[in-house]
């Protein structure tokens, strides 16, 4: 056993029915009903998402949701450390022109700002999928663009995470470009095993930037799966970063039940992952 289970989270919706057949996506209609259902599998945080479409009206950027957020953070003694925003994977500013990237930085301006009036400290930026990162001139327009809202970052108190499709000695490059008291890395567990990427030699080359851990396990060049039904080598994830006395959260990020039995399925997942934590 290496790490307290008080570090244990969930992604936001992963309690909830499936969307629009889409793994992960906000829980408009049951975000708040997750709380009570995340207390009742004794874990102490979630991780909140953000879609591209109908961003104005998720509770995160609203006066009314909020309140609400924090109330039931206070009810159910639920922590909101982080947040991820699929909304910038979706429509990447640094692929943008013109006014549309303007519109887009601030977006993430605001999200900023109204995440951390719920606690938020981290904010995960997708630089995979459609949010990669394939063109100088968009790695360009990224940095630069971070660099300049560092300072809002530094009024709130929080940090961009990045998770990342880049081979360990890149990624490393790649980190080093941020201030590292307000950049980081996510270290998505699935993601990695999927690109065939080794986990000792990714945390021992980047790990001491890894601030946020995603528990998720995928087949090699493949899809996401059961905890344990994968290609992730879980026990070299945990002891690598054991070895570089991570403290950060971790969140499942688990694949769906398709039967909906959503509470089943991460009550499995747990206990997988149990060996681990004490």
């Amino acid at each position: 056993m290496y790490f307290n289970k008080k570090k244990l989270g969930i992604m936001q919706g992963r309690l909830s029915p499936i969307y629009n057949n889409k793994i992960q996506s906000f829980p408009t209609f049951h975000w708040s009903n997750e709380f009570k259902k995340i207390k009742e599998l004794n874990l102490d945080s979630i991780e909140w998402t953000l879609d591209h479409k109908g961003i104005f009206k998720n509770p995160i950027n609203t006066e009314k949701g909020i309140k609400k957020i924090i109330y039931l953070k206070k009810k159910y003694k639920i922590k909101i450390d982080s947040l991820t925003g699929d909304c910038f994977m979706q429509k990447p500013f640094w692929k943008e022109k013109g006014h549309k990237r303007e519109n887009l930085i601030k977006i993430l301006e605001l999200v900023i700002v109204n995440s951390s009036k719920v606690g938020i400290k981290k904010i995960i930026l997708p630089l995979v999928d459609n949010g990669s990162v394939n063109r100088n001139v968009h790695l360009k327009i990224l940095t630069s663009t971070l660099r300049k809202i560092t300072p809002l970052l530094k009024k709130n108190k929080q940090q961009i995470l990045f998770e990342l499709n880049f081979e360990p000695k890149k990624a490393l490059q790649f980190i080093k470009k941020f201030n590292k008291k307000y950049f980081g890395i996510n270290y998505d567990i699935g993601n990695s095993s999927s690109l065939g990427f080794k986990p000792e030699n990714e945390i021992n080359t980047y790990g001491h930037f890894i601030k946020n851990v995603h528990i998720k396990d995928r087949y090699f060049k493949g899809t996401t799966v059961r905890l344990g039904k994968g290609d992730a080598n879980f026990n070299e994830v945990f002891i690598n970063l054991k070895k570089k006395k991570y403290n950060g959260n971790f969140i499942l990020q688990t694949a769906r039940s398709k039967k909906g039995l959503h509470k089943k399925e991460i009550s499995m997942n747990l206990r997988f992952i149990n060996k681990w934590f004490y």
